[in-house]
């Protein structure tokens, strides 16, 4: 049986992962709190806090060719008004010679509900060690 709240949670999670690599800052800023905070590679260890960081690279422009994100065996735990996303994102493209590549990311990413409208508050991203 499928849980409306989950379906809901990874709906807008690959919204979110798809605005990332089609470079759409309108909708990433739409389904993030202005508030969120991260943990990724990008910060070289620190805590980031708000969306001014990850503007930078939305405002560098979309990877040039196609891309697909998926998020591999992903894992919702809802808990009341918050839900926790855990997952391996995979996204194939091509290189520069035109050769078919994956990199992948151990992800988890906070949701938190307010008026019945979810927002993205948190996130950790990891290269995978495998």
């Amino acid at each position: 049986m499928s849980d409306p709240i989950i379906n809901e949670i990874l709906d807008l999670n690959q919204q979110l992962l798809d605005s990332i690599a089609r470079g759409d800052w309108v909708t990433y800023e739409e389904l993030c709190d202005p508030s969120i905070t991260c943990f990724e590679p990008e910060a070289k260890g620190h805590l980031v806090r708000g969306l001014e960081f990850h503007k930078f690279y939305f405002d560098l422009g979309a990877a040039e060719g196609p891309r697909t994100t998926t998020m591999a065996s992903p894992k919702v735990r809802v808990m009341g008004d918050a839900a926790v996303v855990a997952y391996v994102r995979l996204v194939q493209y091509l290189d520069a010679q035109g050769n078919p590549q994956t990199s992948h990311f151990e992800e988890t990413r906070i949701w938190r509900t307010e008026d019945g409208r979810w927002r993205h508050v948190h996130f950790h991203r990891s290269p995978c060690s495998g």
